[in-house]
């Protein structure tokens, strides 16, 4: 029974390993192919060891012109953008539906569950069933090429609200009453009660909320005609299109590597919260 445990250990670390090496080596190629010039990245076989014109890369990528051949904004003004509508999108997206799960569980007033469920049910249409519509309350309302109109059509979730009311139920009704006996109003006790309560969710949720912003193609690419409102995400599709005519994949692979740091520097800052908003059911 011991050596069959030993075995399952050795096949478990295994299949770990080759699980972690699928994911890394990607992101190692991604690497090591901005540490080289473009006429090393257009040799064969890849290199697999970093070369020697990494902050040369670096700074043609980031402060330079970038891919040359291309028109596009400057990198660093890319990632500005794409970390303003990820922002925008996560703190909206998390304070509305705060808000909206605070009434539902909190005030009685006609039709509660069903406006619950009417939030829920738009779970069914994604930004691609009513992107048309969309694009066009956001022209007549003139949000086209703007942070607004990157992040506003894009902050309701009935996801995020779903899963606050779940905490929100959870909260004892004890704590509800005590703060009404001791003067507190409704926003005292959403702020004071509800919010450090619901701390790990909102974190969890932030991160969740800031890669999906970060990701977002297809409706940055159909409202941004500027290009200075153009996306990382964006540019790094625009890049590999261009590429067809002069390959600079060293440039490339740096701006695909650049794009990475903002998501990874979010899960890694907040991974202890993220997991226990992932894993605690006590409150």
């Amino acid at each position: 029974m011991v050596e069959n445990r030993r075995i399952l250990g050795i096949i478990s670390h295994i299949v770990l390993i080759l699980g972690v090496i699928m994911v890394a080596l990607p992101i190692w190629i991604t690497f090591v192919a901005s540490t080289h010039d473009a006429v090393r990245m257009t040799q064969a076989p890849i290199p697999m060891l970093p070369g020697s014109h990494f902050i040369e890369n670096f700074k043609q990528t980031l402060f330079g012109a970038g891919l040359s051949g291309s028109e596009g904004a400057p990198v660093w003004r890319m990632l500005l953008n794409s970390l303003a509508m990820a922002l925008m999108i996560a703190f909206g997206k998390i304070a509305i539906s705060l808000l909206s799960a605070f009434a539902i569980v909190y005030f009685k007033f006609p039709f509660r569950m069903g406006f619950f469920w009417m939030i829920f049910i738009t779970l069914m249409l994604p930004v691609e069933v009513r992107i048309l519509p969309t694009f066009e309350v956001v022209a007549n309302l003139g949000m086209l090429n703007s942070y607004w109109g990157l992040s506003i059509p894009l902050i309701a979730s009935a996801t995020a609200t779903f899963m606050f009311r779940q905490v929100f139920l959870t909260i004892p009704d004890e704590m509800l009453e005590s703060a009404r006996i001791d003067g507190a109003g409704p926003l005292r006790f959403f702020w004071d009660i509800l919010i450090p309560l619901s701390r790990t969710n909102i974190a969890a949720l932030f991160v969740i909320l800031f890669i999906y912003g970060w990701n977002q193609y297809l409706w940055p690419l159909l409202i941004t005609t500027d290009t200075d409102m153009t996306t990382i995400v964006m540019s790094i599709k625009q890049m590999l299109e261009a590429a067809e005519q002069s390959p600079q994949w060293n440039i490339i692979m740096m701006t695909a590597l650049l794009a990475m740091i903002p998501p990874v520097f979010v899960v890694v800052g907040m991974q202890r919260l993220f997991v226990q908003g992932l894993t605690e059911t006590d409150k």
